[in-house]
């Protein structure tokens, strides 16, 4: 585990990106993200994209914008590990095992199934009218998402900290039932970030979506001034003096302007700048401020294959964790393998010298592969890659079958064959000497027992 502090963003790919969501999550989190103590996750949750929209077109469109953005502006893929969810099929696996030690009563209380609850009540249908298991269970996928990369930091809006909450008691409840002593899962704790900004869209009530007050962030200059021009303002006239404490057109350009530049702002309002001039004003802020990462945008919209070979990279860094982890889990949950069993169960008869354990893995490409450990957890043997785990089974009991080892040497390490192909590399050791004497632990881990 990293000592660097971890933090996880996720980012819900249901819509087009616009100034209200750069300002208030992801230019604040591109920047934390270059902090040398922060070991940062960002995430595209296109998982939990499903539980609010049916519209295939409309998630697949926004994942592309949502990552373009992202690179747009600046994240640094090679600081971060920056993925898609649904790329992670570990996290479905841990949402199960999750699931299964979640107690419904803390799901029945989570906020957004209460409120779905409470409308079907209000409007008189039956309470569950509408409301999806995926909706019911969105907690446990946060959950999931959060714990399989044991993220200490969670930065959520103050309508999400229930959920971090809600993970803290489900990853609990797992290493009370399957730990034995061990904590299989940080703690999370939500970050709030108190001063990021809640802008103002057009009509002064928060910038989203749904009031479609928004101004859109990546599209042409044409199109934020056309936005621009439509911001409401109050009727005084140019040379009358502006408020600019309650002008939302003032609050805009203060989350883009340097401190020099709002105090100048604010004196010219309040000398009567008329609205037509401020509009114009906040406009060439913002596109000095954005032209440059629109035109990134644009290009990388334009190569989607280019951001698919990004988050692929991130996928397998993502992945490079979970993996390995969600074997312990399993492990700890008793989805075991029975090779492994039996072999275990043989070696307790042997002396210790024979104690040695074959451990079966399987790796990002699909293929499967074994490790032949020592007694003392060294590294006999690695196999080469199995196009299926019966193939690889079917190796390890060959090996095991008492018939002689062809054993090859090679400088410093040796190779083993079976019907003259070669089937697993040893590590490179000190000198012959070690070289020899793992030889021969390897012949005596794979003697028969006698009974």
């Amino acid at each position: 585990m990293t000592n660097r502090t971890r933090i996880l963003t996720g980012i819900t790919t249901t819509g087009t990106p616009h100034l209200g969501n750069y300002a208030g999550a992801i230019r604040p989190a591109i920047l934390a993200s270059r902090d040398s103590n922060a070991d940062s996750f960002y995430f595209l949750a296109d998982y939990h994209a499903l539980i609010k929209c049916d519209d295939p077109l409309r998630i697949q469109r926004s994942r592309l914008e949502i990552a373009a953005t992202w690179l747009a502006g600046g994240l640094d893929v090679d600081r971060v590990t920056f993925y898609r969810q649904s790329d992670i099929p570990e996290i479905p696996e841990l949402t199960w095992l999750l699931t299964c030690v979640a107690a419904k009563g803390l799901l029945n209380r989570a906020h957004a199934y209460k409120a779905s609850v409470d409308k079907n009540v209000e409007t008189g249908e039956d309470p569950d009218a509408g409301i999806t298991m995926g909706l019911y269970s969105y907690p446990v996928l946060m959950a999931a998402d959060i714990l399989m990369f044991n993220a200490h930091k969670v930065p959520v809006g103050r309508d999400q900290i229930q959920h971090v909450e809600m993970a803290r008691d489900i990853g609990q409840r797992f290493n009370h039932l399957f730990g034995q002593g061990k904590e299989f899962f940080t703690m999370p704790e939500a970050l709030i970030e108190e001063s990021v900004a809640t802008l103002p869209g057009l009509d002064g009530r928060k910038m989203s979506k749904s009031y479609d007050n928004t101004i859109p962030l990546f599209s042409s200059a044409k199109e934020m001034k056309d936005a621009i021009s439509r911001i409401v303002t109050d009727s005084r006239a140019p040379g009358e003096a502006k408020d600019p404490d309650n002008s939302h057109l003032f609050t805009l350009f203060q989350a883009f302007a340097t401190p020099a530049q709002a105090d100048e702002f604010r004196s010219e309002l309040l000398g009567g700048l008329g609205w037509g001039e401020a509009k114009n004003r906040l406009f060439q802020l913002l596109d000095n401020e954005l032209g440059e990462s629109r035109e990134r945008y644009h290009q990388l919209i334009e190569r989607p294959a280019d951001l698919e070979d990004i988050l692929q990279h991130g996928a397998k860094k993502a992945r490079a964790v979970a993996t390995p982890f969600l074997n312990e889990l399993r492990e700890a949950v008793g989805l075991r393998s029975f090779v492994n069993q039996v072999q275990v169960a043989a070696t307790t008869k042997k002396k210790a010298a024979k104690a040695a354990r074959f451990v079966s893995f399987r790796e990002d490409d699909g293929s499967f592969r074994f490790r032949l450990l020592a007694a003392d957890g060294e590294q006999l043997l690695l196999s080469r890659n199995f196009a299926d785990g019966k193939t690889a089974g079917q190796v390890t009991k060959q090996l095991q079958s008492g018939q002689p080892l062809d054993v090859r040497n090679e400088d410093l390490s040796f190779s083993v064959w079976l019907e003259g192909e070669c089937v697993g590399d040893s590590p490179a050791f000190a000198d012959a000497a070690a070289r020899d004497a793992a030889i021969e632990a390897l012949r005596v881990a794979l003697t028969p027992v006698q009974d």
